[in-house]
């Protein structure tokens, strides 16, 4: 068996034990796993970014499935809508007290693999980062994962994304495990 198929089917274990994890969650606090992502998402993202259209690209789902979620999020009082000044058909996101009460106990659903991880050491760790965030940029690059807010896709970043990697927003020199693979200061490269 090729290397790559080995790794690709690692990948898809650690997929199986995270999704195991996030139904864990679900099942205690009675709502899905796609409910928590939302949840998860909505408390750690800009506004702007909290509306449906968005969340259906973040987590490659239909409109209608996130939609479906979200209303279920409205009724249990978790999320609220912010409607947009100009326009009153448009809306975005926020999380009440009573759905970040709910996150602030379900954010760490994945401990345990963060726990075994820490037993590797810091030259590996930042070995495996750098791998997942190239993995990460070239799927990005094929289609395959619709969005990310990587430093690689930002206009603030500069570098040959193999040794070199410059952040002109934080003027500073990054090393390959500061790369973010989520930076709320992400801005698309023209």
């Amino acid at each position: 068996m090729k290397i790559e198929t080995k790794i690709v089917n690692g990948l898809e274990r650690l997929s199986e034990a995270l999704k195991s994890l996030l139904w864990e969650q679900a099942k205690t606090h009675g709502i899905s796993p796609i409910q928590i992502q939302i949840l998860l998402f909505v408390f750690n993202h800009r506004t702007d970014l909290c509306n449906v259209s968005y969340l259906a690209k973040e987590f490659n789902v239909t409109k209608a499935t996130v939609s479906d979620a979200v209303k279920t999020l409205f009724k249990k009082g978790l999320l609220e809508k912010d409607f947009s000044p100009t326009d009153n058909r448009r809306y975005n996101l926020i999380i009440t007290p009573t759905g970040t009460a709910l996150v602030n106990q379900i954010s760490d659903y994945a401990l345990p693999v963060s726990e075994e991880l820490s037993s590797f050491d810091k030259l590996t760790l930042a070995d495996i980062f750098d791998i997942i965030s190239k993995l990460i940029f070239q799927l990005n690059q094929r289609g395959i994962i619709q969005i990310q807010r990587t430093c690689f896709k930002c206009k603030y970043y500069s570098g040959d994304k193999i040794n070199r990697h410059y952040c002109n927003l934080m003027k500073s020199n990054l090393k390959k495990q500061d790369i973010r693979l989520d930076c709320a200061e992400f801005e698309k490269m023209a």
